[in-house]
């Protein structure tokens, strides 16, 4: 992959994971406001709720002590994080271990101070513990790895830390609350929730990864090429996964020009006048794409047509006449569709060698030809007017397309620009 296109795409994937950290904040600060109001709901609206739950007095503002803080951060935090988005500044690799680290506390937090007005072993079964689990699954929109693990850890210390502080663990004892392998089975399931998480997490990166290379790839193919492209060159070059090389090529060039639509413009309104081109030219570009060929340049009421390149094809020169001749027909349809607004074309091709290429700066790149190849091709567009015909072709594009059946040699003709006459052919 270019140097370029190395920085879009990580450019791409590290806007992609703020988006989806944003969203995992989103969520939590949600969850937790959510929480709180509950709480302070259940305590101050619901008439004694506290004096059955709780063996002490509970006041009616300990939630605010316990989980408010931990609102506040979380809204704060996501201001931050979005402020930081819109100046396209990342989020530091350590803040992120240092956030989670913040954020899993708060079940510790709320154990801890359920456990001064209840006891202890029942509030380690009660709904705090399950916060941990919370924070695991959301870790997963982390689309990090280490960082679920992490979370996983920082819940399961801080679950057995809390149950080994809060109450007599014993190796061996007969009430399963205060033995040692019931509190550390719990912190191994959170540990394994959030090497689980982890494995989540990477494989939606990979999945990020996947999408943006893609769609970074898809973008080069269309700078390069421009939006006109269809679908099947499109998935050949992507798969060649760098620009086409500059060389000298063989190429075959279609020019194509509607006659006289300089002077129609000044009889039309410009909408209709760009939906006319509009109609139009879709139905050219349909013609070129099924003829493997891809439109290189739009030239105002014309464009420049390529076969050969930047896709090989030894019958590029066959391609090219049987999509001039498929023009010639959709104009007559055309005509015969829309009396009031008939179209005339002039389309030269020609077959030689080409430098080819892609020419620009870094921040925008065009691939062209250029060379005596598209000049001669050019003139014999320009050359249809002075002869009366709708298409001509040079004696090369004759020669490969063995006699071009119906074409008429109209002989060695002077064309503008070179020294000697250049052998011309008529299909049209």
């Amino acid at each position: 992959m270019a140097e370029g296109t190395s920085d879009n795409f990580a450019t791409a994937l590290r806007r992609e994971i703020l988006r989806s950290e944003v969203q995992r904040m989103q969520v939590l600060a949600i969850v937790l406001t959510v929480l709180l109001a509950a709480t302070l709901g259940a305590l101050n609206l619901v008439p004694g709720f506290a004096e059955r739950l709780f063996r002490k007095t509970v006041e009616p503002w300990t939630p605010l002590a316990g989980i408010g803080p931990f609102v506040a951060y979380e809204w704060i935090a996501l201001t931050a994080l979005r402020w930081r988005m819109a100046r396209d500044l990342d989020f530091p690799r350590i803040a992120r271990f240092a956030n989670a680290l913040i954020e899993t506390s708060l079940p510790s937090v709320v154990i801890y101070e359920l456990s001064l007005h209840m006891e202890p072993a029942t509030v380690l079964g009660f709904w705090p513990p399950m916060l941990y689990f919370v924070f695991i699954v959301l870790s997963t929109l982390r689309l990090d790895f280490w960082l679920s693990v992490w979370t996983g850890a920082v819940a399961a210390i801080q679950q057995f830390a809390l149950a080994a502080y809060l109450m007599p663990i014993q190796l061996f004892s007969e009430m399963p609350e205060h033995s040692l392998v019931y509190h550390l089975s719990r912190s191994v399931v959170l540990l394994g929730a959030g090497v689980i998480a982890g494995i989540v997490a990477g494989s939606l990166r990979r999945q990020f990864e996947a999408s943006v290379a893609a769609s970074a790839a898809h973008d080069r193919v269309t700078n390069l090429f421009g939006q006109h492209v269809s679908p099947a060159v499109v998935e050949r070059l992507l798969a060649q996964q760098a620009d086409p090389p500059s060389e000298m090529r063989r190429v075959c060039v279609l020019f194509l020009d509607i006659r006289g639509f300089t002077a129609m413009t000044r009889v039309r309104p410009a909408d209709e006048t760009v939906a006319l081109l509009n109609d139009f030219f879709a139905d050219m570009i349909e013609i070129v794409d099924r003829h493997h060929g891809i439109i290189n340049k739009f030239l105002g009421d014309g464009f420049l047509a390529l076969f050969g390149a930047p896709l090989e094809d030894p019958r590029a020169a066959a391609n090219a006449l049987a999509a001039a001749r498929s023009m010639l027909k959709a104009v007559d349809a055309w005509n015969a569709v829309r009396p009031r607004q008939p179209l005339r074309v002039g389309i030269g091709i020609h077959i030689g060698d080409a430098v080819t290429g892609t020419v620009g700066s870094p921040q925008r790149k065009e691939y062209t030809v250029i060379g005596d190849t598209v000049n001669l091709a050019a003139r014999l567009e320009q050359l249809t007017k002075e002869t009366g015909s709708q298409l001509l072709i040079s004696g090369s594009v004759h020669a490969d397309t063995a006699g071009a059946d119906g074409a008429t040699d109209l002989g060695p003709l002077s064309i503008r620009g070179y020294g000697e006459p250049v052998r011309v052919w008529r299909v049209a």
